[in-house]
């Protein structure tokens, strides 16, 4: 467990994530300017938190505050489009592992890895949440195609008897959120719960 959480992992341009949630593709410019703010985004947001004046990510990024506006008219839109990156980001991890030597070590470790990533970006979470915002309607898309790329690693891992065969992708996609959500709000520490839902995952006969 945990051996994903370092590796080097392709993660998809901006770009990619806008034609899947069906925006339009962006000038050169604009797309340059619209990976500056949310790579400034984040780190701001890790650095100082969710509260920090949005002129403050702006300056980061080299952009005025009516460039930032009309890339994401809110904080909460922008908050929105970092955990979409994210999402299509975890899609490239698990397509990563798709041919790794231990199909049960890498599906379980990417199950850690996603937890891992959401408690990391608890206040965006949070704060995507609680301002209402349509998050699963926009993330439509980008989730399926997690949905399918978590299917091979289960097959997988299903095929070399690491995990119960009853089990589906959207089972362990509807358990993983849970956790990630509980997480969000602190309700229990994270790996704990990923540790149960995992030992539920797993074949009795190949739990050692």
């Amino acid at each position: 467990m945990g051996t994903t959480s370092n590796t080097a992992r392709g993660k998809p341009a901006p770009s990619d994530v806008a034609a899947v949630s069906g925006e339009r593709p962006l000038r050169a410019d604009a797309q340059r300017n619209r990976t500056r703010i949310l790579q400034a985004a984040e780190s701001v947001f890790a650095s100082e938190g969710i509260e920090v004046p949005v002129d403050l990510i702006a300056e980061k990024a080299g952009v005025g505050v009516g460039t930032l506006y009309r890339h994401f008219p809110t904080k909460e839109k922008l908050c929105e489009a970092i955990l979409l990156e994210r999402l299509a980001g975890l899609t490239a991890d698990a397509r990563a592992l798709a041919d790794a030597d231990d199909p049960g070590a890498a599906f379980f470790g990417f199950l850690e890895h996603v937890v891992e990533e959401a408690t990391a970006k608890r206040d965006l979470l949070v704060a995507v949440m609680g301002a209402g915002v349509a998050f699963d309607l926009a993330a439509s898309e980008v989730k399926e195609d997690l949905r399918a790329a978590v299917d091979v690693l289960l097959a997988r891992a299903m095929a070399v008897g690491a995990v119960r065969p009853d089990v589906t992708a959207s089972a362990v996609m509807g358990l993983v959120s849970a956790t990630c959500h509980a997480a969000a709000h602190d309700a229990a520490p994270s790996q704990d719960l990923l540790g149960i839902v995992c030992d539920g995952l797993r074949r009795q006969d190949h739990a050692g």
